[in-house]
């Protein structure tokens, strides 16, 4: 990624890095000199004051400490009495008969401090650069003036210290290029490490704009990557939850929508089939009335034929207007059953004597299987509505051979009651329409003995609000239809 957080966050830290090693680079080729320069002032001015609280007035009492200064400091000391007469130097060795000097020169550095010692009170020093013109070296030296007015000289070449400061820088900047690979792998690592979460959350951020929920991220600490990651997450389960109402909402909507569609529709399929069921016998009681009104026909005989007409007719409306108002009065969900215990079987015979003088009349055979005294838990009014449907149904639609089949089973907690009879079977793709209101297989037949088209779709108002099945199936010599109804 070419402007990457992680980019830039290696290259800003590992260009601090660079910057601070070189920088202190600079530092030290400039000042570390000085800073060597002074520590080593403080170093001698230490040296001075130890050696004038032990120092007693003979050098040679110190011998031993002196030599390991020397040695060890990288010290010339020297000691000069009250009459400046030099009394101990480097210079000065030991023999089997005591100490004497190397010779009998004066150390030139003894020479060019004498003109400074003389404005020195007890407890003062001084410190100076000095060079050796014999040796062509420059020394740091102090002096001091001790508590029994003798002298302390103190030196030390600079070279040493030069040298110091030079291997120091050499190896600072050895140092340095170590730090600044070091210190460049270290941040990368680092860089990977802190920018792994922001990645993390960023892909999360990019699932959650396609919609996808799923990922979470895993909360490891407590500072304002974590805090971002659990507001990512809140936000995430919000949307999420947000997302799944709103679908639910438009799922529902849509649902509604469809409905209404639906409703719109059989509205106006209700209407025509109102319309169309209403129109023939209006048709027929309007034109048969005219006709009695202007008295077309003056025999008895055809005006009671034009007053049946007109009866029939208006039985007919009669009954589409009462299935109307039962199937309205159910399917709106204001009407209650009234569920009690009755005697199913009782209640199939006591409809078969009210039939019988028409069962007779048509010549229909009828069989009837019925167990005794079976006692069921339902709305005996509604009940028996549906079996009067289903054996007025039969009755209109045997064949030649005149058969109708009266039954009832018992099956678990339900009692099944069928109906057969014998005559022409329901084409298959009509089996599940004839329970739709004013579905007809043949119009033709169906106006001829008055049906409405509204029975079947009562019937099944009637098992729906009960939570009972109910159903029709194609015999080999008829069609036999079937309702449930609780058992007790």
């Amino acid at each position: 990624m070419k402007n990457s957080i992680r980019k830039k966050l290696f290259l800003g830290m590992s260009g601090l890095i660079v910057f601070f090693v070189a920088f202190s680079l600079l530092l030290n080729s400039q000042y570390l000199e000085q800073y060597y320069l002074w520590q080593k002032k403080k170093a001698l001015l230490e040296i001075s004051r130890q050696i004038n609280e032990k120092y007693q007035g003979n050098p040679m009492e110190l011998a031993l400490e002196l030599e390991k200064l020397e040695r060890n400091k990288g010290l010339s000391i020297f000691f000069i009495d009250q009459n400046y007469q030099l009394i101990y130097s480097t210079s000065t060795i030991s023999s089997g008969e005591g100490y004497r000097r190397r010779g009998n020169e004066q150390p030139a550095i003894f020479i060019s401090v004498l003109p400074k010692l003389e404005s020195l009170s007890p407890g003062d020093y001084f410190t100076g650069i000095l060079m050796d013109q014999r040796l062509g070296t420059n020394f740091l030296v102090l002096a001091s003036r001790l508590n029994n007015n003798q002298a302390l000289v103190l030196s030390t070449p600079l070279s040493a210290i030069d040298e110091n400061a030079a291997i120091a820088n050499k190896f600072f900047m050895f140092t340095g290029l170590i730090t600044i690979v070091l210190g460049g792998f270290a941040v990368f690592l680092f860089s990977g490490r802190f920018t792994k979460p922001i990645l993390e959350l960023n892909d999360i951020a990019q699932r959650m704009s396609k919609l996808d929920f799923s990922k979470k991220y895993q909360v490891k600490s407590d500072d304002e990557v974590g805090q971002l990651g659990r507001s990512i997450n809140s936000l995430s389960d919000q949307l999420d939850q947000a997302i799944q109402n709103l679908t639910e909402a438009n799922k529902k909507l849509r649902e509604d929508i469809e409905q209404e569609r639906k409703l719109d529709k059989m509205r106006k399929e209700f209407i025509n089939s109102v319309s169309h069921e209403l129109k023939t016998p209006l048709a027929l009681i309007q034109g048969y009335a005219e006709g009695l009104k202007l008295n077309i026909n003056e025999d008895e005989e055809t005006k009671n034929y034009y007053c049946d007409v007109i009866i029939d007719e208006t039985n007919k409306m009669n009954r589409l207007v009462k299935d109307l108002l039962n199937l309205s009065q159910i399917e709106s969900g204001n009407f209650q059953l009234e569920k009690t215990s009755f005697d199913l079987s009782s209640m199939i015979r006591t409809v078969l004597d009210k039939y019988q003088p028409l069962l007779v009349e048509k010549g229909i055979k009828l069989e009837c299987e019925l167990p005794e005294n079976q006692t069921v838990f339902g709305d005996a009014v509604r009940i028996e509505q549906v079996f009067v449907n289903y054996l007025v149904n039969a009755i209109n639609h045997v064949d030649e051979q005149k058969e109708i089949k009266i039954g009832a089973t018992v099956k678990d907690d339900k009692v099944r009651v069928s109906v057969y009879n014998s005559g022409e079977k329901i084409p298959e793709e009509s089996l599940d329409k004839i329970w739709t209101s004013f579905y007809k297989v043949d119009k033709a037949r169906t106006r001829r003995y008055g049906g409405t088209g509204l029975g079947l779709s009562v019937v099944k108002a009637i098992q729906e609000l009960h939570n009972n099945r109910y159903g029709v199936e194609n015999l080999p010599n008829g069609v036999l239809f079937w309702f449930e109804v609780d058992r007790i």
